[in-house]
């Protein structure tokens, strides 16, 4: 945004980032991500430039023994997708207006491959089926009923035909754009196989290989290959998290599979919220398609097991995520290691946020450390809780005792229940209940409750829902758009300052004050790190008790501790 706006800046940049062409579109048209931007047009010349390098880079594909391409894309709300849709596209020259100008771009680089390469050189086209798209930043839910401004089936059916009759040699598609980002990029919210249907539609139209990504089940689609609905099914988070899980699948080794659990917290960690354009750090830009449950993906000159040269005895305290993965990559390295843990299960909070109704994929990952652990021969005791080192005799101790949560010193706050307290299944609510705080945690409460037949409130101080650092946009927008959808009463820059038998009383940033009635208040407004020692001679702290974040910052930083020792 600020290389954008700032012309002197921009002036200054361009001849390394040319940001204007960079961000440019078949037309001017809002950015995604920034009020203040807007992209600018592209020009012919620039558009006949880019068809020339698709075509030349293909060729260098070729002469280095690549055996097909794949063009990037009508898909996804990108550059070429953009000239094809209406609400995208309002240029008058011969790439706007009509179905044929407006699909000319990607039409003019498969033939212009074809031509360099060879007319049997696979091209492969990655392709939206349907846009899912309601207009700018405003996506389509499942099973929402709603006016298509992008491209809708009728139109896709006649798209996938005139593509393949141009050359393309298989569609590889699924469903969004980026104003319906989690169609592409399902977070744990959207339905497993959420773009078949679509997908195995259009395959009706075409004779080329067609086939189905957006988090797939493997035994789904491998019905659906084998009944001729798809050809094959796209894969590319689930590889990030396990490299191996194709073999472990031939194998018949399922409970070994590391599950994705479709965070997006490092694969893809674009974030968004009002009045930020993007919260995401350089080097998480730089660093895309790396996964926060597994550290080795993308990094494997950073991390990485190498057997330890001294052997040590070393002591965990805390089996949540971030004491079992210290304890197994120990284990691997060669050293000695008990976990202590205070409860009778591994998984610490962990446990508490895979008890939503949705979270199926945490509950695997949870049977998955277990297992883990089980199978790297690791001893846990439990039921140990240990609040004196002096206590342990061992060579190095690692702290991952966690975090406690937060609390409002305002009237009544002793009515509230405690976020994890609803999660664990301690506390009943009743049919009105407000959630006071709407990160993450309390956003996916509310989203749970509304599943089970209740009617959440969400309180939340800040000027946008998930207004914080971490979260991927397509995981944030999907919430935001559900609440918006049903209707979910939110009070945005909105303090709680009583809780009474009632409900609440808030005040807004007026200065005004009213209640809200619920019959239940549930408070989500963070954590504090809670280490039994907060530091000491051969004493590290990893997981929440260090820096409370999510799993990523969990997990990294287990590793980063584990392979120092």
């Amino acid at each position: 945004e600020k290389l954008s706006t700032n012309r002197l800046l921009n002036f200054l940049v361009k001849p390394i980032i040319d940001v204007d062409y960079l961000s440019a579109s078949c037309s001017p048209t809002p950015n995604r991500w920034s009020d203040k931007v807007i992209s600018k047009e592209l020009t012919v010349k620039q558009i006949e430039k880019m068809i020339e390098a698709f075509a030349l880079t293909a060729k260098l594909c070729k002469e280095a023994g690549v055996d097909g391409v794949e063009v990037h894309a009508v898909h996804e709300g990108y550059l070429l997708d953009q000239f094809t849709m209406k609400y995208t596209n309002q240029r008058t020259d011969e790439y706007g207006g009509s179905f044929e100008n407006r699909y000319r771009f990607p039409v003019e680089i498969v033939k212009a491959i074809k031509k360099e390469c060879g007319s049997d050189y696979p091209v492969s086209l990655r392709y939206s089926a349907v846009s899912k798209t309601k207009g700018f930043r405003e996506g389509a839910l499942p099973g929402e009923s709603y006016i298509e401004v992008g491209r809708d089936m009728e139109e896709s059916l006649k798209a996938a035909k005139y593509l393949e009759d141009a050359g393309y040699d298989m569609l590889n598609a699924d469903n969004g754009t980026y104003d319906a980002w989690y169609w592409a990029h399902p977070p744990v919210y959207m339905p497993e196989n959420c773009n078949l249907d679509d997908v195995s539609h259009i395959k009706k139209a075409v004779k080329i290989p067609v086939v189905c990504a957006g988090r797939m089940d493997p035994i789904t689609a491998a019905y659906a290959i084998k009944n001729g609905e798809i050809d094959a099914m796209g894969v590319a988070r689930q590889f990030l998290t396990d490299e191996a899980w194709v073999t472990k699948l031939m194998s018949n080794r399922l409970y070994d599979i590391r599950p994705c659990i479709c965070c997006h917290n490092a694969c893809f960690n674009l974030c968004h919220y009002k009045g930020v354009p993007n919260d995401q750090s350089l080097s998480d830009t730089a660093g895309m398609a790396r996964c926060a449950l597994n550290p080795e993906t993308m990094q494997s000159k950073k991390y990485f097991i190498k057997q330890a040269k001294n052997k040590k005895n070393i002591a965990i305290i805390g089996g949540g995520i971030g004491g079992m993965e210290a304890a197994r990559v120990l284990k691997m390295r060669g050293h000695n290691v008990v976990i202590y843990e205070k409860s009778d299960r591994l998984g610490g909070v962990f446990i508490a946020a895979s008890n939503l109704s949705f979270k199926e994929k945490d509950r695997e990952l949870l049977k998955w450390y277990n297992k883990e652990i089980k199978d790297l021969g690791i001893r846990v005791i439990f039921n140990h809780e240990v609040n004196d080192l002096t206590t342990i005799k061992a060579d190095e101790y690692i702290i991952a005792t966690g975090s406690k949560a937060k609390s409002l010193r305002i009237k009544g706050i002793e009515n509230a229940i405690e976020a994890c307290d609803y999660l664990y299944g301690k506390k009943h609510v009743d049919n009105r209940v407000v959630i006071i705080g709407g990160g993450l945690t309390g956003c996916e409460i509310a989203y749970d409750l509304y599943l089970k037949g209740k009617k959440p409130i969400i309180v939340e101080m800040k000027n946008d829902l998930i207004a914080a650092k971490g979260v991927c946009l397509a995981n944030s927008s999907y919430l935001r758009d559900f609440f918006n959808l049903k209707q979910v009463e939110v009070y945005l820059e909105t303090s709680t300052i009583e809780i009474n038998e009632k409900g609440v009383i808030v005040k807004d940033a007026s200065g005004n004050e009213f209640p809200i009635y619920a019959d239940n208040v549930i408070t989500s407004i963070g954590y504090n790190p809670s280490p039994i020692v907060k530091s000491g001679k051969h004493i590290y702290l990893v997981g929440d008790c260090n820096t409370v974040g999510n799993l990523r910052t969990v997990i990294w930083r287990a590793w980063d501790i584990a392979m120092k020792l």
